[in-house]
């Protein structure tokens, strides 16, 4: 799967996010090695504590329907930030990737990175 299309599919998986709190709504999507993509947006709650990043929504999609190895994750939002520290080790725990992050209001401008040059010193088994 070429980059556009998960990205695509990340800002598309944005407009479905529940964010009535803080307005920022965050599309993920994740590629396995052989092609299967899985989504993710961001869930928030009134107990803020136990919102859900799209990170970890799209990483739960994917472990449900069998998958534990991804190649990319692309992330969706306004300004392209970085995943969390939280979804950054969990992304992690399923291995070192390819992170995009897309900025939906700069022309959807994108950067890219291995996740082990986010999160240098994760935890692992």
């Amino acid at each position: 799967m070429d980059d556009d299309t998960l990205i695509q599919a990340a800002i598309a998986v944005r407009e479905r996010a529940y964010a009535p709190y803080s307005n920022f709504r965050v599309g993920s999507a994740l590629v396995t090695p052989d092609g299967q993509l899985f989504v993710g947006c961001n869930v928030e709650n009134a107990s803020y504590g136990l919102a859900i990043c799209a990170e970890r929504a799209a990483i739960c999609a994917a472990v449900a329907a069998g998958h534990q190895q991804f190649a990319a994750v692309a992330v969706a939002s306004s300004g392209g930030v970085s995943p969390c520290g939280a979804c950054r080790q969990v992304l992690m725990e399923f291995g070192d990737m390819s992170v995009i992050l897309v900025d939906v209001d700069q022309e959807h401008a994108v950067r890219r990175h291995a996740l082990s040059e986010l999160l240098p010193h994760g935890f692992s088994l």
